[in-house]
């Protein structure tokens, strides 16, 4: 499994959850720094965000991936459309949570979220 980090860098600790949570090994683990520019149009700096990883169009659709998305929501939302774009589906996301009164904050892998599946039962909801 290839997991896409666009947060934080994870520990030997966090990732060791991660892969738990998963049931599988990390085969390749990509941090992908995400820090965006204000006064530029995030959708251009997300697509070359994306467009700098180094993963072929057949590996993007066939790959196990799991996402860490970065924290700013509104990046995030763009980030899964420009994934969807080239996978096909959504991807699952890794969700953390900060970790009860640890100093400095420290955050845990929470849970796995399936997007696709998610939005596959909200169909239901039409």
């Amino acid at each position: 499994m290839i997991l896409l980090n666009f947060s934080h860098p994870l520990s030997a600790e966090q990732l060791l959850i991660a892969e738990s949570l998963v049931s599988s090994k990390f085969t390749s683990i990509i941090d992908i720094k995400t820090h965006l520019d204000h006064q530029t149009s995030f959708p251009s700096q997300v697509k070359k965000l994306v467009g700098d990883i180094t993963l072929t169009s057949q590996q993007w659709q066939n790959s196990k991936i799991l996402v860490v998305p970065p924290s700013l929501s509104i990046i995030s939302c763009i980030l899964l459309s420009e994934l969807h774009g080239r996978m096909g589906y959504f991807p699952a996301v890794l969700r953390v949570k900060p970790v009860p009164g640890s100093t400095p904050p420290v955050f845990e892998p929470a849970e796995v979220l399936n997007l696709q599946a998610i939005r596959d039962a909200s169909r239901e909801n039409r």
